[in-house]
């Protein structure tokens, strides 16, 4: 059998000559009076200030977060209705039309391109609005879902959905009402294969595909847009 005791001790009493080891003693420490915890909390603590600090170049007693945030006036019509609006630099389409202009119905699912959920019409296209910088859309011609109804009257693509069962959740609803816009559009009675390519970067969470394809096949057949 091994001897634990023997071994043990070799493991403990050897040191890598490589390596500086620093005796509680002379810190001034009482290893037996400071915990492992008190320890570990006040070197990390002052690990992180200091990686915080370092990383940037930024001496200890200058650093400041900065208030200062680039702005741009833009000027964008969304839903037919003319805006001047002074976003920051930093916001996303997406941000600008919920934040600034209460229009949540554009939804903001993986935020980065690959669900589809925030979908709006930027000059009739459809474009993730996660992923399109508001300065990007001055000028622009801006249409999301609560631009579709008139005067309370759905689209032929909304009372579709709505008798298809189109949406589930709802989350996904609106960017898959903005593409399929977008389709009939282009082309008023699409088959189902051609919805299907057309409809291919909207993912819905539920997975009820085939209703939605139904519904903008329906949409088509009774007039597209009109």
């Amino acid at each position: 059998m091994r001897d634990k005791k023997k071994q043990g001790n070799k493991l403990v009493n050897k040191k890598d000559p490589a390596v500086k080891y620093v005796e509680p003693a002379a810190q001034g420490l009482n290893s037996k009076e400071q915990s492992r915890r008190d320890f570990l909390e006040g070197s990390g603590a002052a690990a992180v200030a200091g990686a915080g600090i370092s990383a940037f170049g930024i001496p200890g007693a200058n650093a400041q977060s900065s208030s200062a945030v680039a702005t741009t006036v833009i000027n964008v019509v969304v839903n037919g209705t003319q805006h001047s609006l002074e976003v920051e630099d930093r916001w996303t389409l997406a941000d600008m039309l919920r934040d600034q202009l209460d229009l949540t119905g554009t939804k903001i699912g993986c935020n980065r391109s690959e669900c589809g959920a925030c979908t709006v019409l930027m000059d009739e296209q459809p474009v993730y609005a996660c992923s399109q910088l508001a300065v990007w859309a001055d000028g622009a011609d801006i249409q999301t879902v609560e631009g579709l109804a008139q005067n309370g009257e759905l689209t032929p693509v909304q009372r579709a959905f709505v008798i298809n069962n189109g949406p589930q959740c709802g989350f996904c609803t609106p960017g898959q009402l903005m593409t399929a816009t977008a389709l009939l559009s282009s082309n008023p009675s699409p088959t189902a294969k051609e919805v299907k390519d057309a409809m291919v970067g909207n993912l819905c969470r539920c997975s009820n595909y085939n209703s939605i394809v139904e519904a903008i096949v329906m949409a088509g057949e009774e007039g597209g847009l009109a």
